[in-house]
């Protein structure tokens, strides 16, 4: 093969595997029952040491979660859409109180997933 072949090749063995590697994430299937999409939000900082609403004291550091109607204790599969990355949380406490959200993530759940503000998620009850 001669020098321009070589070249060539390999370029295009460069392009394609830069192709493949830039590619986003395989978006994560949620394993269980769909129940929502929607804008999620984390909370920490302020509510941490203190009571949640199923009693037990809040840990930022905790994967867990606020729901407004899932009973607590309930595992649910949150999966960022953005980046495909997912977490598993318990509901322990109630909320969010923000208009339109449909989860609000310990600091930890949040970090977990890629969220550090208001990311777009799909909930999945196991």
């Amino acid at each position: 093969m001669d020098q321009r072949k070589v070249t060539l090749t390999l370029a295009s063995l460069f392009i394609a595997g830069s192709a493949f590697i830039a590619a986003p994430a395989a978006q994560a299937e949620p394993d269980g029952k769909v129940i929502q999409s929607g804008p999620a939000s984390w909370y920490g900082p302020g509510f941490h040491g203190r009571k949640t609403a199923s009693g037990e004291t809040f840990n930022t550091n905790e994967l867990t979660a606020a729901h407004r109607t899932l009973p607590f204790g309930t595992k649910v599969k949150v999966v960022n859409k953005k980046t495909g990355k997912s977490v598993v949380v318990r509901i322990n406490d109630r909320g969010p109180y923000a208009h339109g959200r449909v989860i609000d993530l310990s600091k930890a759940s949040a970090q977990a997933i890629g969220i550090s503000g208001v990311g777009s998620v799909t909930l999945a009850q196991l």
